[in-house]
């Protein structure tokens, strides 16, 4: 009974503010609660704060370019935390069970937890990588100069009338559903977290995760030259430049302005 009651207590406090905390360790140190129930509730109060970092960064809408790479790690770092705690009380209650305190049976809800546990954390690794990869092709867009040695094999530039207007690339967008029967991929439009993060504005920018070469580049590399509208096009991963092929459309971004 007196477990029940100090669980109930346990998780009163977990769930409240600063104040109840507080009072709880007053609790302990009047010795009224043993230490290791402020202990508990600290824990349950951290596990309940990575919780609501995977349910604004995992589970949530936000896209992934809205994200920074400092959300990103601490997204992963909960989702790890939670897994582990999972796998320690799977570890627990198999010790319990060898031991004969538990039956055979007890154990299932253990693996369970910790099976979703872990696909959460291979989600969290999933997202964190492409968000990387997004990060490198934003570093290499507004770094990459095409050379004669370049061009044509890693990635090519075309200026067109220096712009991109909203009403072009809708039509862009609309044009290519209609060829090709499927949304236009885009990974990243316009003002992105993760651009400012880097220091980059993206303004008027949008980025597309279609191979140059295939098909379905090749249609929006030769519509995007009849209408003048400039693009950089990634054909391959190269050190330092670019980790995949894709297509920025729009002019070269470029490092934001004091001013803005």
């Amino acid at each position: 009974m007196r477990r029940i009651l100090l669980g109930t207590c346990l998780c009163a406090l977990a769930a409240a503010g600063q104040t109840d905390a507080e009072r709880l360790r007053e609790q302990v140190a009047a010795g009224v609660l043993p230490r290791k129930a402020l202990e508990q509730a600290e824990q349950d109060r951290a596990r309940a704060r990575d919780e609501s970092t995977l349910r604004e960064t995992l589970y949530g809408t936000v896209a992934i370019e809205e994200l920074t790479e400092e959300q990103t790690e601490e997204m992963v770092a909960a989702a790890r935390r939670l897994a582990e705690h999972s796998r320690q009380q799977w570890r627990d209650a198999g010790r319990l069970i060898a031991e004969g305190v538990l039956a055979r049976g007890a154990i299932a809800p253990y693996e369970e937890a910790l099976r979703q546990r872990e696909k959460t954390l291979e989600l969290a690794e999933k997202r964190a990588a492409l968000l990387r990869e997004l990060a490198e092709i934003a570093r290499a867009e507004e770094t990459i100069e095409i050379s004669p040695l370049t061009a044509g094999l890693m990635a090519e530039r075309f200026d067109g009338d220096g712009t991109l207007r909203p009403s072009q690339f809708e039509q862009i967008r609309l044009a290519f559903e209609r060829e090709f029967e499927r949304p236009l991929p885009i990974s990243a439009r316009g003002d992105t977290a993760l651009h400012r993060s880097l220091g980059f504005d993206h303004r008027g920018r949008v980025d597309v995760a279609l191979h140059p070469d295939e098909k379905e580049g090749q249609w929006l590399l030769r519509l995007l030259e009849e209408r003048r509208i400039p693009y950089f096009a990634f054909r391959t991963h190269a050190a330092g430049r670019s980790t995949g092929a894709h297509i920025h459309i729009g002019p070269q971004s470029e490092p934001f302005r004091r001013a803005d």
